[in-house]
C-alpha cells in the first residue's frame, strides 16, 4: 500500500547516500564566523564577548587559539576562559605553535574559539591551513567560533589586490564560508578604524604611519567595507534561496536582481544600457534575456545581433540568457526565468502591439504581473 505522502508528485525517496550525508551533517558541529572589512574592526573582541556570554549560560567553552595582537581591550576579554595548550612544532631550529586539533577533540568541549581562520600552518602540521583544522574539529561534533577578514576570501582576491595594491596570500575557499551556520559582520566606519589605528589600538607605533598612508587609507577601507557588506548580503540571499527553493511569494532576498528582456528590434541595446545604469545605481546583478525561435536560428542578421548583445553583456558583467520559445508565450518564458534567478525587477521595452492585439492576445505586462509576486516591472518608452 502506498501512503498519500509517497504518492504526492513532489515526494522523492532519499537514497542511502543522501541519508548518510544527512546523518553526518546532523552530527557536525556548528560554525559561527565573525567577518570584518579589515584588521582592528573588533572581530576577536566580539567573539570573546560571545564566548563569555556562553560561559555564563553554563556552556562548556574553551579557547583553542586567540590572537590579541597586544590589544589590551581584547586581552581583558579573555579573563579566566580555559585554554587548550597549543601544539609546538619545530621548523628550521625554531619552535612554532599551532592549533592542537588532537588535544581539542580529546577535550571535547561544546564550543571552542579559534582565531585567524585564514592562517597557513607551519611545515610539519597535519593540515596546510587552519580552516582545515577547524573542519576536522567540526566533523568531531564540536561547535567553533572563528574570525576572518573579507580580503582572505578566495573569490575577492583579485578585487582586493586592485583596491589596495596588496596581494593577499592567505586565503580560504568560498565553499568553506558557505558551510558557516551563522555569519556576523563586525562593522565600523573607516574614520573610526583610522582613529583606532592612530591611537595605537591596532598596530604598534612603528607601523602606524605607514599603515595610515597605505592599506588603511579612507578610500581602501571604504571599498573593503562595501565589499564585506555585499558579500554578507549575498550569503544571506543564497541561504534564503536554499531555505525556500520554490519562492511561492516571489523573491525575498536583500539584493536587487534586474532582468532586461530584449528582442530583435531597434531598442535592444538601449534597454541593455538602461538596465546597466539601473543595476549600477542599485549595485545589483543584471541578467539579459532573449527568447529565440526556430525561424530565427539561421538568420545571419539575428546571429550578428546575438554576438553584439553577448559583447555588451560581457562589458557590463551581466549574465546573458538565451531561451528557446518552444511553443511558449514570451511572457511565460520571462516568468520562468524570473523565478529561476529570483529576479526583483524586470525591464521591458514599450510593446508594439495595438490595443486590439492586447485585448485578443493579452498584455505581456499583465500576464507577468499575474504570475509573479514582489517583482517591479519597468517599461522603457521607445522615444527615450
Amino acid at each position: 500500500m502506498i501512503s498519500l505522502k509517497e504518492s504526492h508528485p513532489y515526494f522523492k525517496r532519499k537514497t542511502p547516500e543522501e541519508l548518510l550525508d544527512e546523518i553526518a551533517l546532523s552530527n557536525r558541529g556548528k560554525l559561527k564566523l565573525y567577518v570584518g572589512a579589515a584588521p582592528g574592526v573588533g572581530k576577536t573582541y566580539k567573539m570573546l564577548q560571545d564566548a563569555l556570554d556562553l560561559r555564563k549560560e553554563g556552556k562548556d567553552i574553551v579557547i583553542g587559539l586567540i590572537e590579541t595582537h597586544g590589544r589590551k581591550d581584547t586581552e581583558e576579554q579573555i579573563k579566566d576562559l580555559e585554554f587548550v595548550p597549543l601544539l609546538p612544532i619545530s621548523y628550521k631550529d625554531r619552535t612554532f605553535y599551532e592549533v592542537n586539533v588532537k588535544a581539542i577533540i580529546e577535550r571535547n568541549p561544546e564550543f571552542i574559539v579559534i582565531d585567524e581562520l585564514a592562517h597557513s600552518n607551519i611545515t610539519g602540521s597535519k593540515h596546510l591551513k587552519r580552516y582545515m583544522d577547524v573542519e576536522e574539529i567540526l566533523q568531531a561534533g564540536i561547535n567553533v567560533l572563528s574570525a576572518v577578514n573579507i580580503q582572505h576570501l578566495e573569490s575577492v582576491n583579485d578585487i582586493v589586490q586592485q583596491i589596495t595594491g596588496v596581494k593577499v596570500r592567505e586565503r580560504i575557499p568560498d565553499t568553506f564560508l558557505s558551510k558557516a551556520n551563522e555569519i556576523q559582520l563586525i562593522d565600523v566606519t573607516p574614520e573610526t578604524l583610522r582613529k583606532r589605528l592612530s591611537e595605537g589600538k591596532i598596530y604598534t607605533r612603528d607601523k602606524i604611519e605607514r599603515s595610515l598612508t597605505h592599506f588603511f587609507t579612507t578610500a581602501n577601507l571604504s571599498a573593503l567595507r562595501e565589499l564585506a557588506l555585499r558579500e554578507v548580503a549575498d550569503d544571506v540571499d543564497e541561504r534564503i534561496e536554499q531555505i525556500s527553493r520554490e519562492v511561492v511569494n516571489g523573491p525575498i532576498g536583500v539584493n536587487e536582481k534586474i532582468l532586461v528582456c530584449i528582442h530583435y528590434g531597434p531598442t535592444a541595446e538601449k534597454l541593455i544600457r538602461r538596465g546597466w545604469r539601473m543595476a549600477n545605481r542599485l549595485k545589483a546583478n543584471m541578467y539579459i534575456l532573449t527568447v529565440v525561435d526556430e525561424a530565427g536560428k539561421n538568420d545571419p542578421q539575428k546571429e550578428q545581433k546575438m554576438k553584439e548583445w553577448t559583447k555588451l553583456a560581457e562589458q557590463f558583467n551581466a549574465t546573458f540568457i538565451i531561451e528557446e520559445k518552444k511553443h511558449r508565450k514570451p511572457a511565460t518564458v520571462i516568468v520562468e526565468v524570473a523565478k529561476r534567478y529570483n529576479i526583483t525587477q524586470i525591464l521591458l521595452g514599450q510593446s508594439a502591439r495595438t490595443r486590439w492585439d492586447e485585448i485578443r492576445k493579452g498584455s505581456i505586462v499583465n500576464m507577468i504581473m499575474r504570475d509573479t509576486s514582489n517583482i517591479d516591472i519597468h517599461i522603457v518608452a521607445d522615444g527615450r
